[in-house]
């Protein structure tokens, strides 16, 4: 039995969980911590993290499972446990007030409040000891402590400056909106690239210096720039950074899927914690990239990226969950790490080559062990050792299989199981990308399968509004902003791969709800919080694209897609006055700005609307036109006469596939095939 236990007990996250009993009073955030902290007046410490997260659970080791530290944090604070993934919107709020008092952030993010919720002081990590540069935990909370009841002026008045400047950050009004003559110029999108490339590392492939993150987004854009542009460096600076990644530590060579980020600049070593969010949205680009290239080592990376996926991250509902952890045995990438003895032994005869291709040396290439990484293509390789590709394949997919084989012998990283209905969704269309890339059905029934599954689970009965976690057959929380346009997204995409009408109607009705309970009442964009939850100080607008794409640069590019599906023109109206409200922004700091440049791309040149109709199976005319790389365009499939979208309407069936190729509803001559199809796209692609 456990010495000890808290309120967190009975909490369904992984990561409260692993605080349950701890000797610290843990409260997870609610009514009962928040009214205890204004009857005892007493500061609020909000310590903020994720299951998966390695500095968090060092912190935990150190000082939260120390019992004279947990005497001074129970003793003169109400201490507030909180899972980022569960509550995204408390931790941006409260992750922007230490960015404003630091200069950086982190997890685990601990913030100091006042009893009426509002920061104070806060960092990230902080040592049992002084170290780093940094004060002792126990410095800092024995500081806290005196401060609060001697300086208590002091301490209320740095509350609300630092709230107040929290309001005005989130009221956008340092952007200047540009009008449409001159944002939607293609000298705005170069400029867009120009400053991409000022940041692109040219060797190894990504922007700026480590930690490398993927930033799929901005790989997105240049991949549509080029597409647009024929622009060779757009698509080289995509490429190589897809190819870095894909031969690097980052991503699993033997297990397949990516992690986080990389420590290094080469992609070598990387924070071993595995996203679901970061590996949907890696498929995604790299089905585009596919679909442009037919790089075979795409579809690859895309295959073994999925069959982990389903193997370690999948539930049997067909939900996903969200993260595998960086650690196991208390120590981080202990799961993956090797050294060449152990290979040695497991592969005997093709151990050599094996090594050699995958960097695997006796000294190790990382902390004295070897991740797995690729230095030299699979054909400079085979050419340089005088062996056949298809040999050198062979040693390699033998080698990886009976190390994965091993490897699941060893003490697994903590899975954190809950399901959050935005990373699905992503997820989601991550599936339906997939399908189009490689033609694969296994994945457009995962995308159908999961859809349904988040229909049914996440869904609050009799209501339209969606829950955000879903765990032990329990949904909590109300869904976010992110919940829900990640969800249309997948919905407008699943009914691109199905020619299923239906999907398309539920994108409808859930956008409906988005704008009458998420707008803003002054302007066109939408809170991260829905109208009727009260427990934050405040309604954040997210606009920046980060690791995840902003829900207000989703959701606009929703609308403008829906525009056209559903003819409605002031939903395309309201996607544009998004785009011009953030104006000059999106090209000047286009990486933090990437999913709103692809938008603007996609303004600027239009958008293809593909009509494909038929009453008899056109299923192979789908998947032929699926695999086009079209990245701005709708497509519509119709088998019985519909009125109602006006694609469809006025369009004869017959038991020939008829394909019709239309701008802004006005159509050309129909064609019979995909060749004919791609032919005329060319002959009249002039924005």
């Amino acid at each position: 039995m456990p010495n000890f236990s808290n309120r967190l007990v009975n909490e369904t996250s992984p990561y409260l969980q692993q605080h349950s009993h701890n000797p610290v009073d843990w409260y997870p955030w609610g009514d009962e911590a928040l009214a205890k902290a204004k009857l005892e007046n007493k500061p609020i410490l909000v310590s903020i993290g994720y299951a998966a997260c390695h500095w968090c659970h060092v912190m935990e080791r150190e000082s939260f499972e120390d019992e004279s530290i947990a005497q001074v944090m129970n003793k003169n604070f109400i201490n507030i446990k909180i899972d980022r993934e569960e509550r995204p919107d408390l931790d941006h709020i409260y992750m922007d007030a230490v960015q404003a008092m630091t200069g950086s952030g982190g997890w685990p993010l601990n913030v100091f409040l006042t009893p009426d919720c509002k920061p104070f002081y806060g960092g990230t990590y902080f040592p049992p000891k002084r170290a780093f540069s940094r004060p002792s935990w126990l410095e800092i909370l024995n500081s806290i402590h005196q401060a609060f009841h001697e300086k208590r002026n002091e301490i209320d008045a740095q509350a609300e400056n630092l709230t107040e400047h929290l309001f005005q950050s989130n009221s956008f009004s340092h952007l200047k909106k540009e009008g449409s003559n001159v944002l939607f110029t293609k000298e705005k999108l170069d400029q867009a690239f120009q400053n991409i490339m000022k940041s692109a590392d040219k060797e190894w492939g990504g922007f700026g210096n480590a930690p490398k993150f993927p930033q799929t987004l901005v790989i997105q854009f240049l991949l549509r720039y080029y597409y647009t542009n024929k622009n060779q460096e757009a698509l080289d600076q995509a490429t190589l950074s897809l190819d870095k990644m894909i031969e690097g530590g980052i991503y699993d060579q033997a297990g397949g899927g990516f992690s986080r980020y990389s420590t290094d600049t080469e992609w070598l070593a990387p924070h071993f914690e595995k996203m679901l969010y970061d590996n949907a949205l890696l498929i995604s680009v790299l089905c585009e990239a596919y679909q442009l290239t037919r790089k075979e080592r795409y579809k690859e990376v895309i295959e073994e990226t999925m069959i982990f996926l389903k193997r370690e991250l999948q539930d049997h509902d067909k939900g996903f969950y969200s993260a595998l952890d960086a650690d196991s045995e208390g120590e981080e990438g202990k799961f993956y790490v090797w050294s060449r003895k152990k290979v040695e032994n497991l592969l005997n005869d093709g151990a050599n080559i094996f090594c050699e291709y995958y960097d695997i040396s006796d000294h190790g290439n990382w902390e004295d062990k070897n991740i797995l990484r690729v230095k030299e293509t699979i054909e400079k390789f085979a050419k340089r050792k005088n062996i056949s590709i298809e040999k050198l394949k062979d040693i390699l997919k033998n080698g990886r299989e009976k190390l994965l084989t091993e490897r699941n012998k060893r003490v697994r990283p903590a899975l954190d199981d809950k399901i959050i209905l935005g990373w699905n969704a992503l997820m989601n269309t991550a599936c339906s990308k997939a399908f189009s890339a490689t033609g694969n059905e296994q994945y457009r029934q995962l995308a159908i399968d999961n859809m349904r599954f988040l229909l049914g689970k996440f869904n609050q009965s009799d209501s339209d509004e969606y829950w955000h976690t879903w765990k032990n057959n329990i949904a909590k929380f109300h869904a976010f902003l992110d919940d829900y346009v990640f969800l249309i997204e997948a919905l407008i995409n699943l009914q691109e791969v199905t020619g299923d009408e239906n999907w398309l109607l539920n994108a409808e009705k859930i956008s409906e709800f988005v704008m009458q309970h998420f707008s803003e009442d002054d302007g066109p964009f939408f809170f991260y919080t829905i109208s009727r939850q009260k427990d934050v100080i405040i309604r954040k607008k997210e606009i920046y694209d980060g690791a995840l794409p902003s829900g207000n640069s989703v959701m606009a590019y929703n609308l403008h897609r829906l525009s056209i599906l559903l003819d409605k023109k002031e939903w395309g109206e309201r996607s544009i006055d998004m785009l011009e409200k953030i104006g000059n922004a999106i090209t000047k700091y286009p990486t933090s700005f990437s999913l709103w440049s692809c938008l603007l791309q996609e303004k600027i040149f239009g958008t293809l609307e593909i009509a494909l109709i038929s009453n008899k199976n056109s299923s192979m005319f789908l998947t032929e036109l699926l695999a086009l790389y079209l990245p701005h365009k709708v497509l519509m499939e119709g088998k019985k006469e519909i009125s109602r979208y006006p694609l469809l309407a006025n369009k004869p069936i017959s038991d020939v596939a008829t394909i019709y190729l239309c701008r802004n509803y006005t159509c050309h001559n129909p064609v019979f095939s995909v060749k004919d199809l791609i032919s005329l796209i060319n002959s009249t692609n002039n924005p």
